[in-house]
């Protein structure tokens, strides 16, 4: 659990495609609003720049989120499916499984507490990429995901000062693509809201 968890930080990029339309009604309202097709379908990406987790490195390593909730995500009933960076030794995938699920504490450790049923977490290959204002990912046979940034006045629109796991400061952006099936989620999120941002957390 947390309490027992080495101290750990991260530096990275992360972003979120879910199935709510345009722009997504619980980042407004503390996750308390209702999901705007009244249900939640997230799939969430990390790719690690630098950082440990303990003395074991981190560095390079990526790791994807899957989540469903049955309504506000405030409420809980979370499920929830960690998928892990294959390269990933079997310390570092123990390190990225306590990260992401919140067993280590950090950001995601604050909500821990909502989710019921935690899926077994699985390792398979993960392909994140940047370029410009557009975010992909990619587990074969499993993921394809595709979010482009929202243009506001000759760049990006950014969302500043927002209660979200990730960030503070998070980027509008819409899905152009993004399919997940496996483990029984299978949804189609095309076109609807994603998010990214730069990612700073730790446990202290």
């Amino acid at each position: 659990m947390s309490s027992n968890a080495p101290a750990w930080r991260i530096e990275g990029e992360y972003f979120e495609s879910c199935n709510c339309e345009l722009l997504c009604p619980c980042l407004l309202s503390q996750a308390q609003a209702r999901p705007t097709e009244g249900h939640c379908d997230v799939v969430v990406a990390f790719q690690i720049r630098s950082g440990s987790f303990g003395n074991t490195d981190l560095a390079g390593l990526c790791a994807v989120l899957t989540m469903y909730a049955p309504g506000p995500m405030a409420k809980g009933n979370w499920t929830l499916a960690p998928y892990l960076d294959q390269r990933a030794t079997a310390a570092q995938r123990t390190a990225l499984e306590a990260i992401f699920t919140g067993a280590a504490g950090g950001p995601m450790g604050l909500f821990a507490p909502l989710v019921s049923r935690k899926i077994a977490a699985k390792a398979v290959p993960i392909a994140f990429s940047m370029s410009g204002n557009t975010r992909k990912l990619s587990i074969p046979g499993i993921a394809e995901v595709t979010v482009e940034g929202v243009r506001g006045a000759g760049d990006n629109v950014w969302l500043d000062n927002v209660a979200h796991f990730a960030a503070r400061r998070l980027a509008a952006a819409r899905a152009t693509s993004s399919t997940f099936s496996d483990q029984g989620f299978k949804f189609d999120n095309s076109g609807r809201n994603g998010h990214f941002a730069p990612i700073s957390w730790s446990n202290s």
